[in-house]
């Protein structure tokens, strides 16, 4: 397996990665969603492949002051076998080289990978998350 950056050619993989990791949401175009990373910090934007297969994905960003990471998945056949964490060590490392000094995660309350994050040392920050949409996708 290899951690690398995401190119043009992986964008499909890249959305059918996230559709059977049940990611999508009908207000969030995937293909958007990659266009607008990649015109922003797209050295931040990973994948792992495995035999030129995509096999997991993460896109992260930081602003100055925190880092997110967003779109964190990895395929059903390769869960469990320690991919996620890699991916996440690898965002933490370039994220740290950047001077970030914390990492924020957005997970939906009801997503099973809690726990999964739970375990790297992620806990849930006294905080509550608000949005407002500026842009509605169509798709």
């Amino acid at each position: 397996m290899k951690i690398r950056p995401f190119y043009e050619p992986d964008r499909q993989a890249v959305i059918q990665l996230w559709q059977d990791c049940d990611l999508t949401r009908p207000w969030n175009d995937p293909d958007q969603d990659i266009s607008r990373k990649i015109a922003f910090q797209p050295e931040l934007f990973l994948v792992a492949e495995n035999a030129g297969q995509v096999i997991a994905s993460a896109m992260a960003g930081y602003d100055g002051h925190r880092g997110s990471v967003y779109y964190l998945a990895v395929s059903p056949k390769y869960q469990a076998k320690g991919i996620g964490k890699q991916m996440m060590s690898e965002i933490e490392d370039r994220l740290m080289k950047l001077g970030c000094p914390k990492l924020n995660i957005v997970v939906r309350s009801n997503n099973k990978v809690l726990e999964f994050y739970r375990k790297l040392g992620y806990l849930p920050d006294d905080v509550l998350s608000l949005g407002k949409r500026l842009i509605v996708d169509e798709g």
